[in-house]
């Protein structure tokens, strides 16, 4: 019954209509593509941490003593019986990374659950540093509603203390943990890294003709204008945006947003905008890109598909620890 799982499961493998020979079928399976109906661009919040206001109630410091390091399991004391009738948090630790500022954008956090009753603790992950445990605001609010406004615009190295009520933990959740009716749940919340939502850069200036053009949206979303000329009979690749962050590596976890296009009929098939970014291992058209970048990559026709125009934002490059 329990929903918070313990290791994220492994992205999937599913395939679609644009799989081609070896080398695109591997970008496609390792970027996790989610295949969705798009037509055109999309607009929401982008990362500006000004439209952000992280508000919370610093007295919610009070119901507990919280100590330890950020990213190791903390020592909490729940000064029981936590009583409230709204969900409400406060920064026990603000940190000075990126801000939370949309629902897919890409977050690694640790987090654990005390009863508001009791003080016994209910649930805790793993705590082990490991910086591919990628999700968003909307994969735990799916888990539990009232984390949506608990992560709403915390910056990444934020501790965060929370009271939950029994509705904004889920129901779920409470007949789970066998939580007494109307106990609220008390938790502690380490956002360890914040990743962009985007690529963000310095535009390159590229002369290749018979290239598609990407235009964007403000919240970063690609839209993808094909020209009206025969595809490349070669793979190519072209840097549109070059972010100033680490270059990605042969065995990196790299975390994207991707949308794909197919050359002939101009349609959108592939996009992971709109949804939880994708992360999987780099894979050669990847490798020696900077994070914050921008990738356009056209794969040629072959006979089993047709050929296809791929934009991939490079959000994050991560090395999950040895087990």
């Amino acid at each position: 019954m329990r929903v918070w799982p313990r290791h994220r499961a492994n992205p999937g493998t599913r395939r679609n209509r644009l799989e081609r020979v070896r080398k695109t079928s591997a970008v496609l399976a390792s970027l996790s593509l989610a295949v969705l109906a798009l037509t055109g661009c999309t607009t929401t919040a982008s990362d500006g941490a000004a439209a952000c206001d992280r508000g919370g109630n610093d007295k919610i410091l009070n119901v507990a003593d919280v100590s330890g390091d950020l990213g190791s399991a903390p020592e909490v004391t729940v000064f029981d019986p936590v009583k409230g009738d709204e969900t409400s948090f406060a920064d026990v630790t603000v940190g000075d990374g990126l801000a939370l500022t949309t629902d897919f954008q890409p977050v690694v956090l640790d987090l654990a659950f005390y009863g508001g009753d009791s003080g016994k603790k209910l649930y805790e992950s793993e705590f082990n540093g490991d910086p591919s445990r990628v999700h968003s605001i909307d994969y735990w609010a799916q888990r539990s509603p009232g984390l949506a406004d608990v992560l709403e615009c915390a910056t990444g190295g934020s501790r965060v203390l929370a009271v939950l009520t029994p509705e904004d933990f889920g129901p779920q959740n409470v007949e789970a943990f066998g939580l007494d009716k109307g106990e609220n749940i008390v938790a502690v919340i380490d956002v360890l890294d914040v990743m962009p939502s985007k690529a963000s850069g310095a535009l390159q200036f590229n002369d290749a003709q018979g290239l598609p053009t990407v235009v964007r949206a403000p919240d970063g979303t690609p839209g993808v204008i094909i020209p009206d000329v025969p595809a490349p009979t070669e793979i190519t690749t072209q840097t549109l945006i070059k972010g100033d962050g680490p270059e990605v590596k042969a065995g990196d976890a790299v975390v994207t947003n991707i949308m794909g296009v197919s050359w002939d009929d101009k349609k959108v098939t592939t996009s992971s905008w709109g949804a939880e970014a994708s992360i999987g291992a780099a894979v050669e058209q990847l490798v020696g890109a900077t994070v914050g970048s921008q990738l356009l990559i056209v794969f040629p026709a072959t006979e089993a598909a047709p050929a296809t125009a791929i934009v991939v934002d490079i959000l994050g490059a991560v090395t999950a620890p040895t087990q």
